[in-house]
């Protein structure tokens, strides 16, 4: 019989439920509001948005409805390239691992596989990834420095001929590592804040608890991923600088933004993030719990 931790991770991560293209449609403006802020007082403690609502109000006020939309061709670009490879090499290393008498792989390995497609997955979905990174900072630029993409395609094309193809994987290893530990945050802390809410004699084992540990889950997940995340934006939207670019690598990011931003500028736009996060954390460990009660009761209870 499945497990939670084996449909979960089966499913990988959460959006596979939540029709992705779907979702992205909601989360677009999230992703937006979230990019401006790990991009904003770039190298000095001024902050530009005091919060993610003045960000959001700030952004509708100047660039409108169609404003905090901008970007949406390439959020559904890489939901179509991230999605369908991370699902397509979960279940080639899925059916590889099982063995010849239809033991599915233990848990450990099971993680090893979900952190592989995820991996995988985010590498195949960079260049959409640099694409939305670019666009939905456009709006924060002045008119004469904006790069102007019209949509998903034309920003490939452009930036390919401009920077080479090999722009279009920028940022990539901070994309994989971020795919990991999003992967590995969820499964872990979910298991262990479930557990830990069993224990403390409050909660049965209903929705109340999933509904409680998968809150946590999101929240261990966000503050895990956002310092991966903010260098992976800064770095896809750098510039070339006289002929250098403005970083030569994600440590370096890290050292400027602790320095000159301080620590907690790592964490830039954590409200945004927890917000398309948390939903789709919860929603998933709330299915995959009422599937397995489903599953426990109808099929192997008879």
């Amino acid at each position: 019989p499945l497990s939670l931790a084996d449909t979960l991770l089966s499913h990988n991560t959460p959006d596979t439920f939540l029709h992705p293209m779907g979702a992205t449609v909601f989360v677009q403006p999230l992703d937006l509001v979230k990019n401006r802020m790990q991009l904003s007082g770039q190298g000095t403690k001024a902050r530009e948005y005091k919060t993610s609502f003045h960000a959001l109000f700030s952004i509708l006020k100047n660039e409108g409805i169609r404003g905090i939309y901008t970007g949406l061709s390439a959020g559904l670009l890489r939901q179509a390239t991230y999605t369908t490879t991370r699902l397509g090499i979960y279940t080639i290393l899925f059916e590889k691992m099982t063995s010849a008498d239809g033991r599915p792989p233990n848990f450990f390995l099971k993680a090893v596989i979900g952190m592989t497609a995820g991996a995988t997955g985010a590498f195949v979905g960079t260049p959409a990834e640099v694409a939305l990174i670019r666009m939905t900072a456009d709006g924060r630029l002045p008119p004469d420095q904006r790069r102007g993409y019209t949509n998903v395609f034309n920003a490939l094309a452009r930036i390919t001929r401009e920077e080479g193809i090999t722009t279009l994987w920028r940022g990539c290893i901070p994309t994989m590592a971020r795919a990991v530990v999003v992967n590995a945050a969820q499964l872990a802390s979910y298991s262990q804040s479930k557990q830990a809410l069993l224990d403390s004699g409050y909660f049965g084992d209903d929705i109340l608890c999933h509904f409680c540990a998968s809150m946590i889950s999101g929240l261990v997940t966000t503050a895990a991923s956002m310092p991966v995340d903010i260098v992976k934006t800064r770095i896809q939207n750098m510039r070339m600088i006289d002929g250098k670019p403005e970083y030569k690598n994600g440590l370096e990011v890290l050292v400027r933004v602790v320095g000159k931003e301080g620590f907690f500028s790592l964490w830039k736009g954590f409200t945004p993030y927890y917000a398309r996060l948390g939903p789709h954390t919860v929603l998933t460990f709330i299915f995959l719990e009422q599937m397995n009660r489903l599953y426990k009761t109808h099929i192997l209870d008879r």
